[in-house]
């Protein structure tokens, strides 16, 4: 495989695999046509000591490493893809930022219940007119006595109908070094939540607005200065996104192999068939060398966070694997596949998404060439002569 696994690592993987086959993978799909945070799922994952690996013993985690997190979710995907969004959830995204940087105080208040499968937290970044671009937010926070007034909207925010925690990026002053993060719980006054939109995958998001909501103190968790903190934390969520995304592309490459396996047309099984063949043959080769780089940007991680330049590059191979093994099976499966009594749609929509979520392609592109130049490449236009 190009990587090893120690003898511990091993172990655990084969643990999570025989729970995710035994408790997940009868009702997967079932589940990935619901739309609602799967709660139960949750709990079951949290009782299963799969939740908060990556995170020190000493903040209330299991003290393990970004290896053993991938193994988790990769199992946990393999055998429900939907059960894996709260994995992912549970370890990389808002919670390892929060875990990351938290006071004592936060740890204390909020740590507890959102590892044991009680609460959730959703990171609130896009804004109507930053999405890439997210240096361009509005949401600005300004001072009000001991603490601060939180005021502009978010959109797109995964699990906003049922997240309890909301960990917003703001800004503090002008420019970059301007941007922070305060943590927003449901319920304050002056936070409201917009009409429910559906993604593609069938999961709901609703628009976040804040008007004048007071911000005490201790919810500051990054303030001015805090964006490149945020923002290098972000390749650990992106690990998560490139797991899933690859791991539903083979499970659709698995479910299609077996469909050519059964299905006859011609008075022939369609693995017979050589176009078919060949499809699956493409599609092996792109499964195996997406596997291989994300590994590469996860072997070595001591500290939970890989390196910007091996993500982008793991990212963008896995997405497009993933998703152009959800389409080629689909393909091969005709109706079958199309259905929603199949995996291979749901990962199909899933997969899509991810191309687009937690940087876009063509936004890894721009980082990928920013390594190989050495050098940053702003995409605003120049400034006009003085």
């Amino acid at each position: 495989m190009g990587y090893a696994l120690t003898e511990e690592q091993t172990l655990f993987q084969d643990s999570v695999r025989r729970f995710a086959q035994d408790k997940l993978a009868p009702g997967a799909v079932v589940r990935a046509q619901q739309s609602a945070y799967p709660w139960d799922i949750a709990a079951m994952m949290a009782e299963q000591g799969l939740m908060g690996i990556m995170i020190p013993e000493e903040h209330g985690g299991l003290g393990g490493k970004l290896t053993d997190a991938v193994i988790a979710i990769e199992q946990v995907a393999l055998a429900c893809p939907r059960s894996a969004d709260v994995i992912q959830a549970g370890n990389f995204g808002a919670i390892w930022t929060f875990a990351a940087n938290a006071s004592p105080v936060q740890r204390e208040r909020h740590f507890s219940d959102l590892i044991n499968g009680k609460a959730l937290i959703s990171v609130a970044m896009t804004e109507p007119d930053a999405g890439s671009a997210v240096t361009d937010l509005k949401t600005t926070v300004t001072p009000d006595g001991d603490g601060y007034r939180l005021n502009g909207q978010k959109c797109f925010t995964t699990n906003s109908p049922e997240a309890t925690l909301f960990l917003v990026y703001c800004r503090f002053g002008p420019g970059t070094a301007g941007i922070g993060s305060v943590i927003v719980e449901r319920g304050m006054d002056g936070f409201t939540l917009g009409a429910p939109h559906k993604f593609m995958n069938g999961e709901e998001w609703q628009p976040l607005f804040f008007d004048n909501v007071y911000i005490p103190p201790e919810n500051i968790l990054l303030g001015e200065g805090g964006f490149k903190r945020q923002i290098s934390g972000f390749n650990v969520e992106r690990i998560g996104n490139t797991t899933r995304s690859l791991t539903l592309g083979r499970v659709s490459y698995e479910i299609a192999r077996q469909h050519a396996i059964d299905r006859h047309q011609f008075g022939r099984p369609l693995c017979e068939f050589q176009g078919l063949q060949w499809k699956f043959a493409d599609m092996l080769v792109q499964l195996e060398a997406a596997r291989l780089l994300l590994w590469r940007a996860v072997e070595g991680v001591e500290s939970g966070e890989p390196s910007a330049q091996d993500t982008a590059i793991a990212k963008i191979h896995c997405n497009k694997t993933g998703f152009d093994c959800c389409n080629e099976a689909m393909q091969i499966m005709g109706g079958a596949g199309y259905s929603d009594d199949s995996l291979v749609e749901y990962c199909f929509r899933k997969t899509r998404a991810w191309m687009i979520a937690g940087g876009s392609l063509e936004m890894m592109k721009n980082r990928i060439a920013e390594g190989i130049f050495e050098r940053r490449f702003s995409q605003r236009p120049p400034k006009p002569a003085q």
